[in-house]
């Protein structure tokens, strides 16, 4: 607020009026068709900066006004009462308006009266929230920044997000720090299935209302007849989001032992060797990375290959899965802008430990799986090459390469390939391949796979009592699925470029391009083929025949002369044609004197001659067809060859989301003035009509060229720019190339059939191109609408860096509505994003038109969350598209790419209870072929399937899939079931299955208390009688089998008698307590008693 003592403030006081709709009033106040307008009863103007006016610690006492006199939003009041109808002392102090200013300048002190009245509004607010839509009394609340026209107070809830973890690391940071240290994310990536859940009713609307930052106007009242419009509350959704903060990447500490690290690296995996065969030098993770970009541009070995070993996989115990879990594995990543890698299957190797020590405390080595399904164990590990030079990257692309090393992380999936289940996603940092000068470097990774899983409790109430913030019913936790075992190296190469070429482009003139004017092109002379190998072909054209470039007329021309010689093919050179004539006519002449020789009468001349007539007739028609196709396009061509001499070409690598910036220098050749109009074939090609725009892209890209402010005028009623020029002026004129649409082809889950051998795979140097390439014209027309220049602009794409890939899993034709929180990040230092705030502005994209990506402007400091809105389609499809976030207002480039991958499944919901066996029919349908087919479960030990071994799936047919699920504690879990083709390694169907477990009915309860570090921990024992008069035989489970196991799983009793169960409680070395449920069954597996243990570790 600027200090000016012409500065006013004006209040006005408004009421409220509530009436029905229509011109039957006779309905009851608690009606839903009802409207509401308002009406002025006193305004007051009042000067702070005034002279006159009060000190900010003072009270203000201010007179509202009303009756029939002028105010400032000229609209009717109500009038003021008499004297006689009202005591003064009572007019006086309903008439007056009591508040305290405070400039930002200043400090309000502490005012009790203040703070009840502040705590009295929050009591108000929180009353509120618990009224129902339906209650007729609406409380009204003065807000300090409505306008004139508010009188319904704007209601902003409180946040409900959930207590998650976030990092101080920035994933924004675009400058290269001197070290680069360890990371130390949290492991909440990929919270792929936390659902939205939905937002408690709102019970407070709120009427239409003008921009309070406009200046304002004269109002027009609300007809009562008309209902107004209502206006959307400042309301946060109640939701869990996905954090977008990355797996958990390699830190300084091992998981493994030295003699699991010994007995790992015994296998023989192949060395990594530098260019001279030497063993590249081997790295610390726990070290930081001394990089220094100028030690990068000055080392002589510019070509890098990159090299990924994948060595081991190690087991970690699974609640639901058996001890061998998984066989076989396969990944999935891209690095850099390479094509994403499927990886054939790898079997994992159990070692073979005839020791005291388990198995499961040594890592299993990976091994080739052969297309026959032999196992390729002579050569351990899998090992994929990618090399980095000349012919992957482009020129002055190697300091983004190393600035994608210095910033960014890998990400893996790790796949079960026989389910073709998601395992887990790991994350491993590549800061470590700068070689820094070094011919190779190589360094040892020890990554955890990671995956979030869910559980709904439900004794959790899913709304929330008055005046206390609603808890998400779904608790989202992270588990590990195992550890994988990396190797990564870097071997620098001599770049193929040749000496003392530069590899940067200038940065003053690679953004400008100048005009083709055609002249200075031709200086005379032949203009053979051999002439013009080096000049510019598009002001030079020879002469060709017609036949040669138009295919209809060769097709329509039947001279003897063609028939004789064959068809007319096109030829390459003039010296060609010229000798293929010579031919002809020599051979012409032998054959007329060979037939003269042999007739030797008079006939075959004459002969002849008729043939020579009809051949000229022939010829005639010809001429006279190619006389008709030569005027015809005529105007064309003479068309082609002028616009050619105007037209310039410049090529842009475009990636997704980025703009290409450059400038096209127009000039105009007339001796008079002339208002150019400028066409665009694509609108993805753009006129930068914004000075602030084109002034920001121009820091951005460092272009040393003059800028003029408002260059460009728009047509009426069109978005078409023109521009003026002076007779033989010259101008630039910006132009941006920026594409949000990708490709969305869908990468196979199947592991891929890479030929298996000794040999170490190179990676493919061809890229996939997610945006297509396309011939885009800028057409400059002059007044008169003939084109002055043509900027023929040709679009090569180039494939994006993808940041972080995201996976949900959602019921088939349903909407998937998500929201992904974003980290904080720092300040970009050195590029101009709008401002030294730290408060960046937060725009996305998304690649697919269908999908509804967008993101709400909150306050300084709130986390920020992206919203997503997908359609879902049949199972098993999965829709993929990119998600790009940007943080300057121009979205000159994304700061972050993600790759979003939505998995549709058949849902079936399945209601249960813990500990008992319940079962459900899955009906699978054939497909067009036979197929060997095998059902897998995401929890094999939760839920059996039948059939359980591989059957034949006939074509169109209908097969019933039984399912049995026997969950062992409470609470409501999602179980993933997918039918593979065991011979194709394809995806044929897949479940969500939605169980909902109930628990059990406890018909006693035990405590017990242990000691901590019990050693081998301590047996008890408990008794069980059948209730029944004849024998019985039951089993045992627990819900927590790694801290109870039985002596017995099953036992039979006789009727009426007891029987003791023995129990042995796992030690623990942390005390505490727990609660333990034991499930004594029938043999249908059918709950008849459970028992609950309070187990206290003191």
């Amino acid at each position: 607020m600027p200090r000016h003592p012409a500065l006013a403030i004006v209040f006005q006081l408004e009421y409220v009026f509530s009436a029905p709709m229509g011109t039957d009033l006779k309905g009851t106040v608690t009606s839903t068709s009802r409207t509401a307008f308002m009406q002025c009863l006193r305004w007051a103007v009042w000067c702070p900066f005034s002279g006159s006016s009060s000190s900010a610690s003072e009270e203000v006492h201010l007179q509202l006004l009303g009756g029939p006199v002028p105010n400032p939003y000229d609209v009717m009041c109500y009038t003021v009462p008499n004297k006689g109808q009202i005591d003064t002392e009572m007019r006086d102090e309903k008439a007056v308006l009591k508040f305290s200013f405070v400039s930002s300048a200043e400090k309000a002190p502490y005012c009790p009266r203040v703070a009840r009245r502040q705590e009295s509004t929050g009591d108000k607010q929180m009353n509120r929230r618990s009224q129902s839509p339906d209650e007729s009394n609406l409380q009204v609340q003065v807000s300090q920044s409505q306008g004139p026209r508010l009188s319904i107070s704007q209601l902003a809830t409180t946040s409900r997000y959930p207590t998650l973890s976030h990092s101080t690391g920035s994933p924004w940071q675009q400058q290269y720090p001197s070290q680069l240290y360890p990371s130390l994310l949290a492991s909440t990536h990929q919270l792929s299935h936390v659902e939205r859940l939905g937002a408690s009713s709102i019970a407070h609307l709120e009427m239409s209302m003008s921009d309070v930052h406009q200046t304002p106007v004269k109002p027009e009242p609300h007809p009562q007849d008309e209902e107004p419009a209502l206006q959307e509350l400042p309301f946060t959704p109640v939701h869990a989001p996905v954090i977008a903060l990355g797996t958990q990447t390699a830190g300084p500490t091992s998981h493994s032992s030295r003699s699991s690290l010994a007995h790992l690296f015994s296998a023989g995996f192949p060395d990594i060797q530098d260019f001279s065969g030497q063993a590249a030098e081997v790295l610390d993770p726990g070290e930081p990375v001394n990089f220094n970009p100028q030690r990068e541009e000055a080392d002589p070995l510019q070509s890098d290959t990159l090299i990924l070993q994948f060595l081991a996989f190690s087991r970690v115990p699974q609640a639901g899965v058996p001890t061998d879990w998984p066989r076989s594995v396969h990944l999935t990543f891209q690095l850099y802008r390479f094509p994403p890698v499927t990886t054939q299957r790898l079997q994992l190797l159990s070692p073979d430990m005839s020791g005291k020590k388990s198995a499961l405390d040594y890592p299993c080595v990976l091994a080739l799986i052969n297309k026959d399904g032999t196992v390729n164990s002579a050569s351990p590990g899998l090992q994929l090459q990618f090399p980095v030079d000349s012919g992957v990257i482009k020129l002055g692309e190697r300091k983004w390469f190393l600035r994608y090393l210095a910033l960014h992380s890998l990400q893996i999936d790790v796949w079960d390939s026989e389910s073709l289940l998601l395992i887990g996603s790991a994350a491993v940092e590549l800061k470590h391949l700068l070689r820094q000068g070094r011919p190779a470097v190589q360094i040892t990774h020890e990554l955890e796979v990671i995956t979030t899983e869910y559980l709904q409790d439900v004794n959790m109430p899913s709304g929330h009592r008055p005046g206390q913030r609603a808890v998400p019913p779904i608790n989202v936790f992270t588990t590990v699925k195992g550890r994988l075992h990396v190797r990564l190296g870097n071997v620098g190469r001599p770049s193929k470029r040749r000496l003392g070429h530069n590899t940067a482009l200038p940065p003053s003139r690679s953004h400008v391009v100048h005009t083709n004017d055609g002249l200075r092109q031709f200086s005379g002379g032949s203009i053979s083929a051999k002439n013009t190998f080096n000049r510019n072909v598009r002001n030079v054209s020879r002469a060709q025949r017609l036949v040669e470039t138009d295919g209809d007329l060769a097709s329509l021309l039947r001279s003897k002369m063609k028939e004789r010689a064959g068809p007319i093919t096109l030829r390459d050179s003039e010296q060609e044609e010229i000798r293929q004539r010579k031919l002809a006519r020599m051979m012409a002449v032998r054959q007329y004197e060979q037939q003269r020789d042999d007739a030797g009468t008079q006939i075959r001349p004459n002969t002849s001659s008729m043939w020579r007539r009809e051949e000229r007739l022939q010829f005639s028609k010809d001429l006279q067809l190619i006389e008709a196709y030569r005027e015809r396009s005529k105007v064309e061509g003479i068309t082609n060859m002028l616009s050619k001499v105007i037209t310039t070409e410049h090529t842009v690598y475009a990636t997704l989301g980025t703009i290409e910036f450059f400038e096209f220098v127009l000039k105009n050749p007339f001796n008079v003035q002339q208002t150019i109009t400028i066409e665009s074939d694509d609108p993805e090609l753009s006129v930068i009509v914004s000075t602030e725009e084109w002034r920001y892209l121009k820091e951005l890209n460092k272009t040393s060229t003059p800028l003029e402010e408002n260059m460009f005028h728009l047509r009426e009623n069109s978005s078409t720019p023109q521009i003026y020029l002076r007779p033989k002026e010259s101008v630039n004129i910006p132009l941006k190339y920026q594409t949000f649409i990708s490709g969305h082809a869908i990468p196979t889950q199947a592991p891929s059939s890479l030929r298996s051998g000794k040999s170490p795979q190179v990676a493919q140097k061809q890229q996939t191109n997610t945006i297509q390439a396309k011939c885009i014209k800028v057409t400059f027309k002059a007044q008169d609408g003939k084109p002055l220049a043509i900027c023929q602009v040709n679009v090569e794409p180039a494939p994006h860096v993808i940041d972080q890939t995201f996976r949900f899993y959602h019921p088939e034709l349903t909407f998937l509505k998500k929201a992904i929180r974003l980290p904080p990040w720092d300040p970009v230092p050195g590029v101009p994003v709008g401002g030294t705030d730290a408060s960046f502005p937060v725009y996305v994209r998304c690649s697919d038109p269908n999908v509804i990506c967008e993101t709400r402007p909150l306050a300084a400091g709130e986390p920020q969350d992206v919203y997503l809105k997908v359609a879902g389609g049949p199972s098993p499809q999965i829709k993929k598209f990119f998600i790009l976030v940007f943080i300057d207002h121009w979205m000159a480039a994304p700061a972050q790419i993600w790759q979003v991958y939505v998995h549709f499944l058949q849902r079936v919901d399945i209601s249960c209870v813990a500990g008992q066996l319940t079962h459900q029919s899955l009906v699978l349908r054939g497909t067009q072929v036979v197929r060997k087919v095998k059902c897998h479960a995401s929890h094999p030990l939760e839920l059996q399937v039948d059939p359980a071994e591989v059957f034949v799936l006939p074509p169109a047919a209908v097969q019933d899939v039984q399912v049995a699920v026997r969950p062992l504690r409470p609470g409501c879990k999602f179980v993933y079931m997918n039918v593979v083709d065991v011979e194709q390694h394809q995806l044929v169907a897949c479940w969500l299955l939605c169980v909902n477990v109930r628990p059990p009915i406890i018909t006693k309860a035990f405590e017990i208390a242990l000691p901590v570090g019990g050693g081998k921990g301590s047996n008890k024992k408990i008794t069980y009688t059948n209730p029944y008069p004849t024998t019985h035989a039951f089993r045992l489970l627990s819900d927590h089998p790694d801290l109870l196991q039985f002596k017995e799983d099953s036992f039979e009793v006789r009727g009426g008698q007891t029987y003791t169960i023995g129990l042995r409680f796992a030690p623990s070395q942390s005390p505490g307590a727990e609660e333990i449920l034991i499930y004594i069954n029938d043999l249908e597996e059918k709950n008849e008693e459970t028992f609950c243990i309070n187990v206290r570790y003191r």
